[in-house]
């Protein structure tokens, strides 16, 4: 941690930090640092020898800039928009959801009045490809049979999970 002092209120504390950086401040260093790196304490009019000589070699130069606050990495706006699109895409799910179980529910119902319609007896009859009416026979019957007990198997039961 770097802070810079104010002209009007001198530093009581000035250290050398780990990475070799000199901090003033008015409240003592971590216990981590090691006693030779403390440059000066509060009371003390100058600093040691090892620290004037600093000061004159860095004199020259300027203190370094002092950087921009750095953002927190979060935009409120940013983070409303995803979740507004979050609630859109899950709302558009629950919406393609309820379509599916609805045309569901209307194949269930459909193959099996169908079915109960076969299992009564009736005599039924189709369109063949030239437009002509014929009555379903045995064969046809069970293959109609069979085509509805798969679509009511698929259908009527409980949804399959997506994955």
């Amino acid at each position: 941690m770097t802070v810079l002092a104010c002209s009007s209120a001198p530093a009581q504390w000035l250290w050398i930090d780990a990475s070799g950086n000199k901090v003033f401040s008015d409240t003592a260093p971590a216990p981590e640092v090691p006693e030779k790196n403390i440059l000066k304490r509060p009371g003390t009019r100058s600093a040691p020898a090892a620290v004037e000589a600093d000061s004159a070699a860095a004199a020259p130069q300027a203190a370094p800039p002092l950087s921009p606050p750095k953002p927190s990495g979060r935009d409120a706006a940013l983070e409303a928009k995803k979740k507004q699109a979050e609630e859109a895409e899950l709302a558009k799910k629950k919406a393609e959801a309820e379509k599916v179980a609805k045309a569901r529910a209307e194949n269930c119902d459909r193959a099996q009045r169908a079915k109960a319609t076969l299992d009564s007896g009736v005599r039924v009859a189709t369109t063949n490809a030239k437009g002509e009416r014929e009555i379903m026979d045995d064969k046809a019957r069970a293959s109609e049979t069979q085509r509805l007990n798969e679509i009511i198997r698929a259908d009527c039961g409980p949804a399959p999970q997506a994955q």
